[in-house]
Parts: structure tokens; sequence; C-alpha cells
């Protein structure tokens, strides 16, 4: 199936690794050029000498941290300049560290909100323009699941991206007439780095080894494993083209059937 993003310009935050970068290959893969941003400029490199040798696409690696407005306005120009367009936002950060209701810090605080919630309404809000410009847009946000039921430990994580939720769906409600759509995926545990990091934690809080507490975690899981990223940056490739022609303001999880909630 033809997707119909081929030579379109999509910026992937968060794309030298993890979901960031299965969401970069999977749109590279479908031909659209890709532009890939972390703080991690060593790693950024080699992620975009890989992704352009795999698919043939134009990648452009640009270093920035973005929880900085700065970054994220040098980010959105140089993309345009570069491309002369600007068509897909692929909205993906770190997550916020973690924290609980009733101990987290006002620092924490601060600096989850930037990384979790300011973060995704800077990105929307300096790309719109350019996609009105064009006359197309797609901007998926990648969230959690912590949208939908909390999470042990990440109460910073359910409060900023509730609030990323309403930002989506307010921005789409304004911009579905520009023919912009704008949707979130919500992953439940899929193995990325970060995932086994905080199994690891775990392990060590516990005494349990890894590969325990990842049996024991899959057997809670309707589909019995945890999920890979492609199986996400496939799903956002979707949202991202063409082929997404009628769904906006939604926040579709991939989790495996772990979220109970049946909203």
């Amino acid at each position: 199936m033809d997707l119909g993003v081929r030579g379109r310009v999509a910026i992937v935050g968060g794309g030298s690794k993890g979901l960031g970068r299965a969401c970069a290959d999977s749109l590279a893969q479908e031909g659209a050029n890709i532009v890939i941003c972390s703080r991690n400029s060593d790693g950024l490199n080699q992620a975009a000498g890989e992704i352009k040798a795999a698919t043939g696409v134009e990648v452009l690696a640009l270093p920035a941290d973005l929880s900085q407005l700065d970054d994220i306005q040098s980010l959105v120009k140089k993309t345009k300049d570069h491309f002369g367009r600007l068509d897909i936002l692929v909205n993906n950060t770190g997550g916020p560290p973690a924290g609980r209701a009733a101990t987290t810090t006002e620092e924490v605080w601060y600096q989850s909100v930037e990384m979790a919630l300011l973060f995704f309404i800077r990105m929307s809000r300096e790309v719109v323009p350019h996609m009105k410009e064009g006359g197309w847009g797609r901007i998926v946000n990648v969230l959690a699941s912590s949208v939908y039921q909390p999470i042990d430990n990440l109460v910073t994580s359910g409060v900023t991206r509730l609030g990323a939720v309403a930002f989506a769906k307010s921005l789409a409600d304004e911009v579905g007439r520009d023919n912009i759509l704008v949707n979130n995926v919500a992953p439940g545990y899929l193995m990325t780095d970060r995932m086994m990091h905080i199994f690891e934690v775990r392990s060590e809080d516990t005494g349990t080894n890894v590969e325990e507490l990842l049996q024991d975690h899959s057997s809670t899981i309707p589909l019995g494993r945890l999920g890979r990223p492609e199986e996400l940056g496939d799903l956002v490739t979707f949202l991202s083209s063409e082929k997404n022609s009628y769904t906006t303001g939604a926040t579709i999880l991939v989790d495996g059937g772990v979220v109970r909630s049946v909203m």
C-alpha cells in the first residue's frame, strides 16, 4: 500500500534511538525525507547515516534540546530552509522524571512541565504556519499509557501528558479545515532502552532479576509479551500519511491490551 508520504518532510523528535528511531525508520521506509533531533550529536549522526543507507531518503541530523524554545525554533527554521517544506511532525521526547503525587518537588514539577507538556505545545505552534502554507499537515504526539491509567511513581507523566492530550484536541479543532490532522499515540510497555532501564531499577530495588521481572510483567499483558518499537512506528506512519484522511483529535493505545479502561 502506498501511504502517500514519499517526498514529504518529517521532523521526528528523539529520532536517534528508541521510539523516535522506530518512527523515523518507518517514515523513511515509506519514502519521507527525515529530520531527526536529539541532544546526543554522535548518536544522532550515526542514526542518520544508518537510516539513509537503509532507505535512500535524505536525512538531516540536527542536535537540539527540545525543552528549550530557542532550539525548537531553530530546528523548525533549519528544516524549512533546507527542504523548502515541512509536512509531518512526530512529537517525541524523553519521559519526565519519576515522582509520586504526595512528594514530588517543585523543581521536578517544573522540569516535567517543560519536558512533557510545553514541548508539545511549542513544537506544534512552530510548525503549524508552515503546514498551513503547504495546505497539508500531520502532527502525531507520542505520549504514554499513563493518560489512561496511573503508572506507579510516574505521576508526572500522567499529569503532563493529559495536558498534552487536551492541547492536541483543541489544536485538532482549530486546524482541521486547513487539512492538518493532529493525533496522539499512547504506548504501553515497549522494548526500548528506557523501558529496560526501568526494569533494571526495579531489579535493584526488589532483588529480583530482570528476566524474571520481564516474564512476570508480560504475563499481565493480554498479548503475552512486551511490544516492539516498530509496532508503534508503523502506526505513527499511517497517522502521518495521506491514507489517514479522517482521524484527528484521537488518542490511540499501543499497549497489547494492558490498559483495561473501556473509554
